[in-house]
């Protein structure tokens, strides 16, 4: 894709994000409590229990307060779901305490007994849920607790131009340059019968999904998202899976059409890929499809921590309505891959916001995009301009495209839709759970832009 010099990058900073601000900025850090609570299983709250109480809010992947101050009697923690729509909870191992889940919107009380003075490390272990960093800090001290259990947002400090200025550098950085870029097409070797074989190793490296946060990413042929295997309908195809990971896999076509025992689902249709081994994958490309490769096995860290893939047969044919509208052709192909969990977290293709990568197109141009979602979580994506036409639901060609500017892509689904640039500027591009999107020092997370020259 296009890349921009240092000064477009700045002043398209200015001119995009001062509108996607505005348009984003969003009051969703507040405390909410609807007043119902129960007790948390294995507490293990007893008689004498304290009286202080401190309310905790659970959000998006994040705990407010970071740090929850408690005193060496004990506590009372009220907490208070204020999710977009996720099943939160918390565990503190080291007290052997971890509450029952709490529904979006729901509050439960939990009893600290009393504990030794130190710090204790608080997490939701809702799958994939500490990984994108939804942890917090239980402080136990003589000193410590509210009779109140009052607990202020760590940004209610901020003047509005203080948080403005943390919103327009956090814009400016953008997008900002990091080490790794993945999802390019993946190159073949044509064999002697015209087979096309792709080689893929599986490994662990080390991911720069934003300036300075390097994980260490469970990859495809070391990028994230894997490189895209791109091939034509009938093509006879061959895929040979190394895996130099510390644990055995398998390799899935989800979306494509191969006969079960390609289907990479161990132990049902063949036996793990174990460390250090191979595993060879043969069948004819039928579509036009649009797909994705990932994991089967142990699905729900590998494939969040990096294991997934386009894959595409063919291509999606434009529907003649929209010919007749000017559709003529597509000038630029994107995908879009959704993630929210495990080391990667939020993030799109890989990265999270300033480190997104930023798109152009010009006026009367066409871009094809197809969302693909491995996360674990359903995404409402939004491109501020121009409206789009979704042509393919899961590579299935649509009798009839329907519109949208916001679409909600659910975890395995592909939407593949078609834009056409109509007015220049840069357009804000994000998913819309506004916590996906926003925070109180700026954009972050599954953003990026579309930038419409004349």
């Amino acid at each position: 894709m296009a890349r921009m010099s240092k000064d477009d990058r700045s002043v398209l900073s200015w001119l995009a994000f001062a509108a996607a601000v505005a348009a984003l900025c969003v009051a969703i850090f507040g405390l909410r409590d609807n007043g119902s609570s129960s007790s948390a299983g294995g507490t293990g709250g007893g008689a004498g229990a304290a009286t202080t109480t401190v309310n905790v809010t659970l959000k998006d992947f994040s705990f407010n307060p970071a740090t929850i101050t408690i005193p060496t009697a004990g506590a009372t923690l009220h907490l208070m779901n204020g999710s977009s729509g996720n099943v939160h909870n918390i565990e503190i191992a080291q007290l052997g305490i971890k509450s029952d889940p709490i529904p979006a919107g729901g509050s439960l009380n939990v009893t600290i007994p009393a504990t030794p003075a130190g710090t204790y490390k608080v997490i939701c272990p809702q799958p994939g849920h500490e990984g994108n960093g939804m942890t917090a800090t239980l402080v136990v001290s003589d000193t410590g607790g509210s009779s109140t259990g009052s607990a202020a947002d760590s940004h209610a400090s901020l003047t509005a131009s203080q948080m403005d200025a943390l919103m327009l550098s956090q814009a400016q950085k953008f997008p900002a340059k990091t080490v790794g870029h993945g999802g390019d097409l993946m190159a073949y070797k044509t064999l002697a019968d015209g087979t096309k074989e792709f080689d893929i190793e599986a490994k662990v490296v080390d991911w720069e999904v934003e300036p300075g946060r390097v994980v260490k990413a469970w990859t495809y042929n070391g990028v994230v998202p894997g490189p895209e295997i791109h091939v034509n309908i009938g093509d006879k195809v061959r895929v040979v899976l190394t895996n130099h990971l510390p644990q055995s896999t398998s390799l899935h076509f989800h979306g494509i059409q191969v006969p079960n025992v390609m289907d990479g689902v161990d132990p049902y249709t063949e036996t793990p890929t174990i460390p250090g081994g191979t595993h060879t994958y043969d069948f004819v490309a039928v579509g036009p499809a649009t797909g994705i490769y990932h994991s089967h096995h142990n699905a729900e860290q590998q494939i969040p921590d990096g294991m997934f893939g386009a894959f595409t047969v063919g291509d999606e044919p434009i529907p003649q309505v929209l010919k007749d509208k000017g559709y003529t052709h597509v000038d630029k192909k994107i995908n879009l891959v959704l993630n929210d969990a495990g080391v990667i977290g939020l993030s799109l293709n890989g990265k999270s916001f300033p480190a997104t990568e930023p798109y152009t197109l010009r006026v009367g141009q066409v871009m094809e995009v197809t969302y693909m979602n491995e996360g674990l979580l359903s995404h409402p994506m939004h491109l501020h301009q121009p409206m789009g036409w979704v042509i393919a639901k899961d590579g299935e060609p649509l009798l009839t495209p329907t519109p949208t500017d916001t679409i909600l892509v659910a975890p395995g689904e592909r939407y593949t839709v078609l834009y056409m640039a109509k007015i220049p500027g840069v357009w804000a591009w994000h998913c819309h759970i506004l916590t996906h999107a926003e925070t109180p020092e700026g954009m972050k997370y599954m953003v990026t832009a579309l930038i419409v020259e004349r």
